[in-house]
């Protein structure tokens, strides 16, 4: 078998009559062609391509790129509605409400710089003619617009907003004008009707100047609050972080320190734009981001009897003389109610005040703004802009006497005195080298006080400066300026509140030159002069939210806790997403003796404005003297806080050139504490009596009655 097959395999060989090496020169031709074929036929290949990119760049280049533009997009934001901002029972204080308002996309190229434009420019003033006729024939006689504000806001050169941006012509359109405009759609080139908000607030004006007000992002280019915003709109990165120039930001209050949570965050469309950026088609909606709700920690019901008690108090004292003596130069009022155990603001007033309602569409006239550019901030917290007496004093005033709980607490920790230190009052005393004299108010000498608890009640002048300004200079000599003003910032004077406001004033230090630590200004003299008037309240002005805090801190023995605005912040749904707690800025430890002394020497007189009151309670007046051409000038001041033994509320009232505070302050923190304690009880149980269901014959009394 082997054989055979070896000599078929040898008869197969010499068969096919070629000698080897023919049969492989055969075979390397062979390679040979299918390699050139390989090549030849790469050669083709790329010559086709290099044909085809020059086809492309040069022929088809013009069609191609009108083509990619054609499908550029842009993203055009879309505002969220703003939140509420409501009371401590949820009643809105701010809200928005929804209006349609008038918008053109320039749907051809205006811009007169261009031959297009100048071959539209006569068909927008034909637009703009038209809508002016319309709005001065249909809206209302203080909604009028003329044909320059259209092309205005019109924008035809794309000078604000690029072409795609619709720009707003007007806001609040009313029904004659929508029904125009849906009509006459086809006359207008580029206008849609569009649902947006404006902002309403309670017409009862309450706590403006806290709930604070809005105006468009356009019109906040000085504000270094929006700074970021303004980099961010203008990057565009995170679009739910892009402003709209017509979209409604806080400004001042609540709505600008809470602008955030209640702004939600903004949605947008992609709208596919052409080489001039004129809107073709929308491709995508990504709607917003709901807002929430801001609830303060005021009650409007005891807010308003506040704000309508410092009016009433005003009326009066232009009326009725005190002391032989009305004074019609208190114009202006300040009160803030705080809670002791929680910290929560339960009033803040600023009279006068105003309507917020001139804000709603973002920007106020100018007739308007005129009218209060003095009282459009937060007396509470600043004295700028916020009202002035007649000769022009603000709301941050020297506290007068309402400071002496606070030095006879400084004189027993320095160690000055004891709790049991006698004390003589003869009504003056003498301090320095040119022995100045310090007299008692009107005059009054005391005469002997048991203990320094009977200084705070009587408001004995000449007591604070012998026993802790004089004291406490002989003591530290200039160096008793830094420890006195350590303890006026462990009680919240000249420091922040913590309060969650903008603009907050952190008072002026009289008894300290700025950028010194214990170096006096020229006009108080020296050291000593400054410890000395201080210790009677004649040496720091601050606000009624630090007198209100540093009340609070006495009632709680020298806890300092954060003034609370805002109660919770709840979510589109209803759900709480975050809530407020008492937070302790700082403790000030003293001995038990002596905050029960303080107590108790909060005492002072005012049977008058507090009689009938139902309670104990810690109090003391105050009457700041401040010279005005020569004259001084009496502020009513008045601390108090309620119970005595186991404080609830906090009060500070402020009256400018009010007077004596007894007379001029004291009669609005009894109506505020009468107010409280309706609503919530001062002693935990409100005494306002609940409207009882009505029973089913009642209701059928009523229906019958009114049938009738």
């Amino acid at each position: 078998m082997d054989i055979q097959g070896n000599g078929e395999r040898t008869l197969s060989f010499f068969s096919s009559g070629k000698s080897p090496e023919e049969t492989e020169n055969d075979q390397k031709n062979s390679l040979n062609l299918r390699i050139n074929m390989f090549f030849f036929s790469t050669f083709i290949i790329f010559c086709v391509i290099i044909v085809r990119l020059a086809v492309i760049q040069f022929v088809e280049a013009p069609t191609l790129t009108q083509k990619e533009e054609n499908q550029n997009t842009k993203n055009i934001p879309l505002p969220s509605d703003r939140g509420s901002i409501r009371d401590a029972t949820g009643s809105k204080l701010a809200y928005s409400k929804p209006v349609e308002s008038l918008y053109i996309t320039l749907m051809k190229d205006y811009n007169s710089g261009t031959d297009k434009g100048k071959k539209n420019r006569p068909e927008a003033e034909k637009m703009a003619d038209q809508m002016a006729a319309a709005f001065n024939k249909l809206g209302s006689p203080d909604k009028r617009m003329t044909k320059e504000e259209i092309i205005g806001a019109m924008d035809l050169e794309s000078r604000v907003d690029k072409g795609y941006i619709p720009r707003r012509i007007k806001s609040d359109l009313n029904q004659k004008e929508i029904q125009y405009f849906m009509e006459h759609k086809s006359d207008f080139p580029g206008i849609e009707i569009v649902e947006e908000t404006i902002r309403l607030y309670d017409p009862a004006t309450v706590a403006v100047q806290t709930v604070g007000y809005v105006k468009t992002f356009k019109r906040t280019e000085s504000m270094k609050a929006y700074d970021d915003a303004r980099v961010q709109t203008a990057s565009g990165e995170n679009l739910g972080n892009i402003y709209m120039r017509d979209e409604l930001v806080g400004v001042d209050g609540v709505e600008a320190s809470f602008q955030k949570e209640l702004r939600g965050q903004n949605g947008y469309k992609v709208m596919s734009v052409s080489s001039a950026n004129i809107p073709e088609e929308v491709e995508e909606i990504v709607p917003p981001v709901k807002e929430n709700d801001v609830w303060l920690t005021i009650n409007k019901e005891v807010q308003l009897q506040t704000e309508q008690a410092i009016k009433d108090q005003l009326a009066w004292l232009h009326t009725h003389p005190v002391s032989g003596k009305t004074h019609p130069e208190a114009v202006t009022g300040y009160a803030v109610a705080m809670e002791v155990d929680t910290g929560n603001i339960v009033a803040m007033a600023s009279i006068p005040d105003y309507d917020t309602n001139i804000w709603k569409t973002g920007s106020a006239s100018t007739a308007d703004f005129d009218k209060l550019q003095g009282n459009y901030q937060n007396g509470a917290i600043t004295p700028i802009s916020s009202g002035k007496s007649k000769h022009n004093l603000e709301s941050a005033v020297l506290l007068g006497s309402t400071i002496k709980p606070l030095s006879v607490l400084i004189g027993l920790n320095e160690k000055l005195f004891s709790v049991n230190t006698p004390y003589s009052d003869k009504g003056v005393t003498y301090f320095g080298k040119e022995q100045k004299a310090v007299h008692n108010s009107q005059n009054h000498a005391y005469g002997y006080f048991r203990t320094p608890a009977d200084a705070i009640e009587h408001s004995s002048n000449v007591f604070m400066v012998d026993m802790v300004g004089n004291a406490l200079y002989n003591k530290y000599g200039k160096k008793g300026i830094p420890k006195w003003d350590e303890y006026m910032e462990e009680f919240g004077l000249g420091v922040s509140t913590g309060v969650d406001l903008p603009n907050e004033y952190l008072g002026k230090k009289e008894y300290k030159k700025p950028g010194t630590v214990d170096e006096v200004p020229a006009s108080v003299g020296s050291p000593q002069a400054a410890l000395v008037y201080a210790s009677f309240g004649q040496m720091g002005k601050y606000t009624p939210l630090q007198l209100a805090q540093y009340t609070a801190t006495l009632a709680n023995e020298g806890e300092r806790i954060k003034p609370q605005i805002v109660a919770k912040i709840t979510d589109a749904s209803g759900k709480t997403v975050m809530k407020s707690k008492r937070e302790v800025l700082n403790t000030v430890k003293f001995d038990k003796s002596y905050w029960k002394l303080i107590r108790k020497g909060m005492n002072t007189s005012v049977n008058d404005a507090f009689a009938g009151f139902p309670y104990d309670f810690a109090r003391k007046t105050g009457t700041s003297q401040q010279e005005v051409n020569g004259v001084n000038r009496d502020n009513g001041v008045f601390i108090a806080y309620a119970p005595r033994n186991n404080p609830k509320l906090a009060v500070a009232v402020v009256i400018p050139e009010g007077g004596f505070g007894s007379y001029s302050a004291a009669p609005v923190a009894r109506k505020i504490f009468d107010a409280y304690d309706q609503v919530y009880g001062l002693d935990g149980v409100p005494k306002k009596q609940a409207v009882p269901p009505a029973s089913a014959d009642d209701k059928r009394k009523e229906s019958s009655n009114k049938a009738q």
